[in-house]
């Protein structure tokens, strides 16, 4: 049979063993858009729809090893990186990047869990201001993930707008800010900016707790880049995808947890 090449995305993050978020959710993404992807486990975590019950870390070595055995054999075109646990996992994953400079590098900022507890201590947060943010090409906060990075509330669509331009000044070239945990009614909006572009992404607010959908959305966009589109293209039609693997996510567990449906594309 003859040899078709596909797209390469790698995914720096933690494992999900429930299987709705993470390295998981990654590589279900991304071959929902038809990309071969990578993984490097920067965490392993065991963890279902109703919590996460312990928390490995690999040994930076390692960490590097796995970085390194996939850019030494594949054409990467896009890294997309989530939960690195600390200022050291960071340091080592930033490191490797900046020696292998992968075209596009897709920041999701995982410093805040859903029920709000901080994730990150004050040095990984630093860490990743300082050594991952100039080297992502976009960077894909929610709002308590935006508040951490600036160090103030933002409480409302003027402020979310405002944060925008403060969150290009700390290097990263483009920022996608998700709107889910803006407080008040009506339509969902992500919005999105870089040095030339501004756009806003509107859908429908869904009555759903679900989970995943920071990473989904991540990958998504890493897969775009990977097929050839634009910044702003990979951001609009994650954004798409994501609203409707929402749309059609289900309760595998046993808590009122939704995880998010990445073929929901080709369900008839």
């Amino acid at each position: 049979m003859p040899h078709t090449p596909r797209p390469c995305a790698l995914t720096i993050a933690g494992s999900d063993s429930g299987g709705g978020a993470g390295i998981q959710a990654d590589l279900k993404t991304f071959a929902a858009h038809g990309v071969h992807g990578l993984t490097v486990i920067a965490a392993l975590t065991a963890q279902n729809t109703r919590g996460v019950r312990a928390v490995q870390v690999p040994p930076v070595e390692f960490l590097r090893a796995q970085i390194d055995a996939c850019f030494d054999d594949f054409t990467i075109g896009a890294v997309k990186i989530g939960m690195l646990a600390s200022a050291e996992v960071i340091a080592a994953v930033a490191a490797a990047l900046a020696y292998w400079q992968p075209r596009f590098i897709v920041l999701d900022p995982v410093m805040v869990a859903t029920s709000g507890a901080r994730l990150l201590d004050a040095d990984a947060l630093a860490a990743m201001r300082e050594r991952l943010l100039p080297l992502a090409s976009v960077v894909t906060p929610n709002i308590p993930e935006a508040e951490a990075m600036l160090g103030h509330p933002i409480a409302d669509a003027t402020a979310a707008d405002a944060a925008l331009d403060e969150l290009l000044a700390l290097g990263a070239p483009a920022v996608l800010l998700k709107g889910g945990h803006l407080p008040g009614e009506g339509a969902m909006v992500d919005r999105f900016a870089s040095g030339h572009e501004r756009a806003r992404f509107t859908h429908p607010r869904l009555d759903v707790q679900a989970h995943g959908t920071g990473c989904t959305l991540a990958a998504a966009i890493a897969a775009n880049l990977c097929r050839g589109a634009t910044l702003l293209k990979a951001a609009a039609a994650a954004t798409d995808y994501v609203h409707g693997a929402l749309r059609n996510s289900w309760r595998p567990g046993q808590s009122k947890l939704s995880v998010l449906d990445p073929f929901w594309q080709y369900r008839s």
